[in-house]
């Protein structure tokens, strides 16, 4: 697998994977075929692609470790602008299809809409994590500090799915909401258990000899 990974042509082959989404809108929208209201269509289409995106990235370290295929990482950076592109699509297409460009009532509406607030302050915290995807920014910040601001995306994806949640509730449709919920549970989940494991100290051999050794001593003791 890492050999395919390292192809060179497999950088734009998943480029245009992750494009695939927003033309099939592009062209539902000139053709007229996203349903008898398209400005809602689109709206919730980009903000599902969203929080799709945000969980392929939550997958990339799991699935790199588990299928020991580490070639998977240099897809990550990629795939996360991509999570940042289809959540600015999704800000303009309600600020542009909702509000009208109308910017005060804009921010009325954030301020007065507890899911609109929730998923507008998931948009701000992922602006400086795709503003710092780029090598320079990790040599600047350093890695350390680098690494710990991209933790976010923990707390960025939790809101996203608080977002789709409080979206939902409105028709009392959660059937989406918990297939999400499943995922992000698993592979947050799956975090949890891999730094615990790792924190976890290991019996040396030395002392499992050496506790073998006495054992062994004692019971001639006993049989002598």
């Amino acid at each position: 697998m890492n050999k395919l990974l390292m192809h060179p042509a497999a950088k734009p082959v998943i480029f245009l994977l992750c494009l695939l989404p927003f033309a099939r809108l592009a062209y539902g929208a000139f053709a007229g075929g996203l349903g008898a209201n398209p400005a809602e269509f689109l709206i919730r289409a980009t903000g599902d692609w969203t929080l799709r995106f945000i969980c392929i990235v939550l997958a990339v370290t799991p699935l790199r470790v588990m299928a020991k295929a580490n070639a998977l990482a240099r897809f990550r950076r990629m795939l996360g602008l991509f999570a940042y592109f289809y959540v600015v699509l999704h800000l303009l297409c309600y600020s542009w299809f909702d509000m009208g460009f109308e910017w005060a009532d804009i921010a009325k509406d954030i301020a007065k809409r507890p899911f609109i607030l929730v998923g507008f302050s998931a948009f701000v915290l992922l602006t400086p994590l795709a503003a710092t995807s780029f090598n320079r920014a990790i040599k600047a910040m350093g890695a350390r500090r680098w690494q710990m601001l991209h933790r976010l995306v923990y707390l960025i994806a939790g809101l996203g799915l608080l977002h789709f949640f409080w979206m939902r509730a409105g028709k009392n449709d959660f059937a989406e909401v918990f297939v999400y919920a499943a995922v992000i549970a698993v592979l947050l989940g799956w975090r949890v258990w891999n730094y615990a494991s790792k924190r976890r100290p290991k019996p040396s051999a030395g002392v499992r000899g050496g506790r073998g050794n006495s054992s062994e001593k004692s019971l001639r003791s006993s049989t002598g």
